[in-house]
């Protein structure tokens, strides 16, 4: 049987102390810290609907009725002959989306017309989680 000594009971309170103060110091230094202005509101980008390299995409403001309900992106839809693209706007007011992530563009129009070159002429399919 294992008997717990003193010398190691004051090492195990020493331990637990030492990781509370370093706790609170962390948490203060948090607080302390200035908060980055969040990005003023520009324009809501222009709606669009053209046909770019064969297929037809679309963009404008989200009416509630897609996966996200336009959350992710600031109210904004897009499509790729008629299948939501999942797009997401940026703090910096770049623009993302599940097939390019990596690559931030300017505009959704511009992010349709990549997505589109991405796909190289396969079907854009719904995004399905779970």
């Amino acid at each position: 049987m294992s008997h717990i000594t003193r010398r190691r009971a004051l090492g195990v309170a020493a331990g637990a102390a030492g990781a509370a103060a370093g706790l609170a110091l962390a948490g203060s230094a948090v607080a302390d810290a200035p908060r980055a202005a969040a990005p003023a509101a520009g324009p809501a980008p222009a709606p669009f609907d053209e046909v770019y390299q064969g297929r037809r995409i679309q963009g404008g403001p989200a009416h509630g009725g897609g996966h996200h309900g336009g959350h992710h992106g600031g109210g904004y839809s897009v499509t790729i002959d008629g299948e939501e693209l999942h797009v997401m706007q940026n703090a910096d007011g770049t623009w993302i989306s599940v097939i390019n992530h990596y690559e931030p563009v300017a505009t959704p129009k511009s992010l349709a017309r990549a997505a589109v070159r991405e796909l190289q002429g396969a079907p854009l399919v719904p995004l399905t989680l779970g």
